[in-house]
């Protein structure tokens, strides 16, 4: 078989060990050849392609990003672009695709599979909020990366009297604010599925500086306080509906300021959240995913994701992994409210 592969979406630790696995046990086992395609969904709309064989995919292991490059392109916002995907994977001859992305990317995927295209999803995306799975890879990374910089915030924080208010990643699911704000100590965390009341943040602050500690605030990019509305750098939106976010930890940082009189700053960790090497379990997961997501491309059951379901990978219908967005449940967020304020 000819297959393409692309990468969609927010570039993400991990993604390369994808298309190492698939392609190593793609040609090395099953003898098939590989197409890389650039820019997500933009290389097979405009026919932008890479080799993409063994030679090509040694050392990409340990190294973050995406050597296919990415996008947000999203075909079906374009004139005639499902029907120009179709044209150039038959002039390029192609059988079949390997989608690696999110919510997005798997979303044209699934789209595309409604029309006859032979697609396989792989699961990729720091928020870990795609229902079908567990666990995504990047998740790990990013979260040990927010940790790290929570880790070195502390001390600042203390030798300065200050509050700090972390922002991190997170528009719609919380997920790397409740386990980097867990694993790093942090005396308050807000998220996207439960709007908070600033006065009450103020609160566990002032409790925080009672005990001679000074306060870590992690914040999700996407919660909103409960008289306003979510905090955005701009009303544009991108190529799937989404409006660029950012500005909360700032917003709440101000306010934290003038309620309680004492000093409060923001650390926006923003990007470096993606980047860099991945964890040994973002690696192994992702090569986990790209071993069975080459597997069920040589046996032809398309319209799949690859999914880590317990500690085995299984596969699922691209419909059910993108019906709905995995958020943090209310008990997972009240486990970790004991420790606000104290």
């Amino acid at each position: 078989m000819r297959i393409g592969v692309l990468t969609g979406g927010g570039d993400c630790p991990g993604l390369n060990a994808v298309i190492r696995a698939v392609v190593r046990k793609g040609v090395d086992t099953y003898g098939h050849e590989f197409v890389g395609f650039r820019d997500g969904w933009r290389g097979p709309l405009e026919g932008l392609t890479r080799p993409l064989g063994v030679a090509e995919v040694r050392g990409i292991l340990p190294r973050g990003g995406t050597i296919l490059g990415s996008s947000r392109t999203n075909p079906f916002k374009i004139d005639g672009g499902v029907e120009r995907i179709k044209s150039n994977l038959a002039e390029l001859g192609i059988d079949a695709l390997v989608a690696i992305g999110g919510e997005d990317t798997l979303g044209v995927a699934t789209k595309l599979d409604e029309l006859g295209v032979n697609v396989v999803g792989v699961p990729k995306t720091i928020d870990n909020d795609l229902g079908a799975t567990d666990y995504t890879f990047g998740f790990d990374t990013a979260v040990n990366i927010a940790m790290e910089a929570i880790d070195r915030l502390h001390t600042t924080a203390e030798s300065h009297h200050r509050t700090l208010v972390v922002e991190v990643m997170g528009r719609h699911a919380g997920w790397i604010a409740l386990h980097a704000g867990l694993a790093g100590g942090a005396n308050v965390i807000l998220l996207p599925e439960r709007k908070f009341d600033v006065d009450q943040v103020a609160t566990y602050v002032e409790k925080r500086f009672q005990h001679q500690y000074a306060p870590i605030v992690v914040v999700a990019e996407g919660a909103q306080p409960l008289e306003g509305q979510m905090v955005t750098q701009n009303h544009e939106l991108d190529a799937f509906g989404h409006v660029r976010l950012g500005g909360i930890g700032q917003w709440l940082s101000e306010s934290l300021e003038a309620k309680t009189g004492k000093e409060a700053r923001t650390v926006v960790l923003g990007h470096i959240q993606r980047g860099g090497t991945p964890t040994a379990f973002d690696r192994v997961l992702a090569t986990r995913f790209g071993l069975h997501a080459i597997d069920a491309v040589n046996e032809g059951d398309f319209g799949k994701m690859v999914a880590l379901r317990s500690t085995d990978i299984s596969r699922v219908p691209l419909v059910e992994a993108t019906r709905e967005l995995k958020t943090v449940p209310i008990e997972r967020y009240t486990e970790a409210e004991v420790f606000f304020g104290s």
